[in-house]
């Protein structure tokens, strides 16, 4: 475990479940689907979930330009965007051991606006891969009203911190001699069967990358 780039940054309950390396920290950017951000406006704290991306030691958001969010990220506001995965339920013998393994993350910094056009079409490649890979080279790509009506933001990855959790229950010494089931129940994102809009012209077979995923 390398240490924390900064104290606020710092695992501090649990710490042994903490870790600050950036392969850790990209396996649970790169996997979560959807991360959330927070942020503070006008005295009031909120936290939105979006779409993300990771290209090398940048987040990518995007969003519609009339997003509260993102015009407050273009003008330097501090965010602090989080993704979790869970991986299983943990059944303890006792109530208050019962707990989650999971896979966290936490980043913290100021966002800035991408307005340079080649750095703007890549997010918004990246962050239409992150969700579906293959998906860019298939589909439309983005008329420039529509890129005219889309906020990128950018966050570098300066100051994070991953927490997990794995393994069994950790119940009290004297609770494991106690006649009750105890273990993991493991928990996994599973695609289902590939829904066709209503629309589809007639002919049209399923995409390789919706194929590929179903398939995962």
């Amino acid at each position: 475990m390398t240490e924390a780039s900064s104290e606020r940054i710092r695992v501090r309950r649990l710490e042994e479940r903490g870790a600050y390396d950036r392969e850790s920290l990209d396996e649970v950017l790169d996997e979560a689907l959807i991360c959330h951000v927070g942020f503070i406006t006008d005295g009031d704290p909120y936290v939105i979930p979006t779409i993300h991306a990771r290209d090398g030691d940048t987040i990518y958001f995007h969003g519609s330009a009339a997003s509260r969010m993102l015009r407050l990220m273009k003008n330097g506001a501090e965010v602090c965007v989080t993704t979790t995965i869970v991986d299983g339920i943990v059944a303890a013998r006792s109530a208050f051991h019962h707990s989650m393994n999971y896979r966290s993350a936490v980043v913290l910094g100021t966002a800035r606006l991408v307005d340079d056009d080649e750095e703007r079409l890549r997010a918004m490649e990246m962050i239409t891969e992150h969700v579906l890979p293959g998906r860019w080279s298939e589909a439309r790509h983005p008329s420039d009203v529509e890129s005219k009506g889309t906020l990128i933001l950018a966050l570098a990855i300066e100051e994070f911190s991953v927490k997990t959790r794995s393994g069994p229950p950790a119940d009290d010494e004297a609770d494991y001699a106690l006649p009750i089931w105890a273990g993991v129940i493991p928990l996994t994102t599973a695609s289902g069967e590939p829904e066709p809009d209503p629309r589809l012209a007639d002919g049209i077979e399923v995409a390789p990358s919706v194929v590929r995923f179903a398939e995962s």
